[in-house]
């Protein structure tokens, strides 16, 4: 049997339904609609028979509805039947149309997806790459590093070697500097001593002359003891033995040399008696200590009485213990028997007097 369908203003030729196989007629399994809505399905998906604008997915379900209008009757389709397979044939194609929106929403969101996939996806490739770059640099930097704290090491190096150097350059400088500051000094001192040492042979060869009278006559000597001018009166011309009384001639002898020594300003003057070692017998004097320190104040007092000032002048007694002779002979203890008038040096002329020729 066939049927035509109107539905939106076309006609489906609908093909006679196979008959039913025996087998299931009499099984009561299906009905021949069934078999018709098999084969209409087959055909709606078909591209030949879509020329309705039915989608493929839709097909089951138009097969469906159709399938059971055929249910309802085994003849030509009533209007009220048709009608209401063409309701269902709208909301079926409504609720297509609904699923294919639906389905482009979801195919632009994968596509967005997608996109933000391959975007994140550069973008990773973006970051690893630029991560490798920083490696890199990183690790440029750090050779560079290393290599900059080789240098420092080494410039650190040279210079402690060089601060050392020039350290010990410095304290050699300045030992150098100090040992030349201490000669300059030396020096200094050893010329001031040569001019005082110069004056002083001056005077003494100044006084010498002018003792030259008297040194001739054999009333005394001119000597130098430990760089010191030493003037040396016998005491058998000044004194007695024992006695502290000067003797005319000694007196007169003492006032020629007063007239001397007053002429030498600022000097200092130390008048010494020496004897013997031959013990004293006179009473007056314990022994020839207090004998030969008597004479010499005696000596003194004469010379501050001829003008020269009493601080400039000094008395001493050695006794025998300053001979300038052996005491073994009569001629030894006459020269250690006597009176020595010795020039002090100054302070500044404490070194070595010329040997007086």
């Amino acid at each position: 049997m066939s049927c035509r369908w109107k539905g939106r203003g076309h006609l489906i030729s609908v093909p006679p339904i196979a008959p039913i196989p025996p087998a299931e007629q009499t099984s009561g399994l299906a009905h021949p609609s069934i078999h018709g809505g098999a084969w209409l399905t087959a055909m709606l998906q078909s591209a030949h028979h879509n020329r309705f604008g039915i989608h493929p997915a839709a097909a089951p379900w138009i097969a469906t509805a159709v399938a059971c209008v055929l249910l309802c009757s085994t003849s030509c389709v009533r209007k009220e039947t048709y009608d209401a397979a063409v309701a269902d044939a709208n909301s079926i194609r409504a609720q297509l149309a609904a699923s294919t929106d639906k389905e482009k929403a979801d195919q632009g969101k994968i596509a967005g997806l997608d996109q933000a996939l391959k975007d994140a996806q550069a973008a990773l490739q973006q970051a690893t790459e630029k991560l490798s770059d920083v490696s890199t640099a990183d690790h440029n930097v750090q050779a560079e590093l290393d290599q900059s704290t080789a240098i420092n090491a080494n410039l650190r190096a040279e210079l402690e070697r060089l601060g050392q150097n020039v350290d010990g350059m410095l304290r050699e400088k300045g030992t150098l500097s100090k040992a030349l500051d201490e000669a300059k000094g030396r020096l200094a001192e050893l010329r001031k001593a040569q001019a005082a040492a110069d004056a002083r042979a001056q005077l003494f060869q100044q006084f010498v002359q002018k003792l030259k009278k008297m040194i001739d006559a054999g009333q005394l000597k001119v000597a130098t003891r430990a760089g010191k001018l030493v003037i040396q009166l016998p005491n058998d011309v000044l004194f007695a033995s024992g006695h502290t009384e000067l003797k005319p001639a000694g007196k007169e002898s003492l006032v020629e040399l007063a007239r001397v020594i007053v002429t030498v300003q600022g000097r200092q003057f130390q008048v010494a008696g020496h004897t013997d070692n031959v013990p004293i017998r006179a009473s007056h004097y314990a022994s020839n200590w207090e004998l030969s320190t008597a004479r010499a104040l005696e000596v003194v007092k004469l010379l501050v009485s001829q003008g020269i000032q009493a601080r400039e002048l000094s008395a001493a007694g050695y006794g025998e213990f300053d001979p300038i002779a052996t005491n073994d002979t009569p001629d030894g203890r006459g020269k250690n028997r006597r009176i020595e008038i010795t020039l002090q040096p100054n302070l500044d002329e404490l070194v070595a007097a010329p040997v007086l020729q």
